[in-house]
C-alpha cells in the first residue's frame, strides 16, 4: 500500500478521551494473522465497537453516527503496550489521517510515521480544548497542516504547533516510505560514491 501525500488537512473529528489506550485495545491479538497492511481497520476497537455476540455497541463512538472524519483525538498515552505495527496500520486503515494525543507510546509514533499516519502531539490543556470543541459541536472542524506543523480549531483559530523528525516530514509530505526515499536520492548516492572511488 503506497503511502499518501500528506500537505494539509481540513476535517471534523472523532474524540476517544480515554487514557492509557494500548495496542492490543486498538487492534487485538487475534487479528494479527495478516502480513500486509490492509483490512485492519473493520477491527480498530474490536472489543470496544462490538460486544460479544458481535453486535455493534450502540454508545461507543465509532458506532455513533454524529461522529466522523479524519482525525482521531484520544486521551493521554496512546499506543502504549507491545510494539505490533498493525495498532498503526488499523488506525489508518479505518480512515484516520491524524491521530491527536498528549502524550504518544513512542514505538506507536515511530510506526505511525512509518505508515502515513501523522502524530500530533499537543498539549494537554490544548487538547482538553479540541475535545471541548467536539463537544460542543460534533462536526467542528480542526485544520492540520504539516508543512507548518500547526493543528487550528477552525472556529475559534486557536492553534498549536507541533514537532516532526524533519526526515519524517519529508517523507510525509512526498509520500514516500523509506525506499522510495533512496530511490527518490538516488542520483545524489550514485555521486557520493563515484566521489569516493
Amino acid at each position: 500500500m503506497a503511502i499518501e501525500k500528506f500537505t494539509k488537512i481540513t476535517s471534523s473529528a472523532v474524540p476517544l478521551p480515554i487514557e492509557n489506550v494500548d495496542t492490543d485495545q486498538i487492534i487485538p491479538a487475534r487479528f494479527l494473522k495478516a502480513t500486509t497492511r490492509e483490512g485492519f481497520g473493520e477491527n480498530l476497537f474490536r472489543d470496544w465497537r462490538y460486544d460479544s455476540n458481535n453486535k455493534p455497541v450502540e454508545d461507543f463512538v465509532l458506532n455513533d453516527p454524529k461522529y466522523s472524519g479524519k482525525i482521531l483525538v484520544a486521551g493521554k498515552n496512546f499506543g502504549s503496550g507491545s510494539s505490533r505495527e498493525h495498532a498503526a496500520w488499523a488506525v489508518h486503515d479505518y480512515g484516520f489521517k491524524v491521530v491527536v494525543s498528549s502524550f504518544f507510546a513512542d514505538i506507536f509514533r515511530g510506526n505511525s510515521l512509518n505508515n502515513g499516519l501523522l502524530p500530533v502531539l499537543v498539549t494537554e490543556d490544548f487538547l482538553d480544548e479540541i475535545f471541548a470543541e467536539i463537544d460542543k459541536d460534533p462536526k467542528a472542524q480542526f485544520e492540520v497542516d504539516l508543512e507548518s506543523q500547526t493543528f487550528k480549531i477552525v472556529s475559534s483559530g486557536s492553534t498549536a504547533s507541533f514537532e516532526i523528525n524533519s526526515y519524517k516530514k519529508e517523507c510525509l509530505l512526498n509520500g514516500f516510505d523509506d525506499i522510495d526515499y533512496l530511490l527518490n536520492i538516488k542520483d545524489k548516492i550514485t555521486a557520493f560514491e563515484a566521489s569516493r572511488a
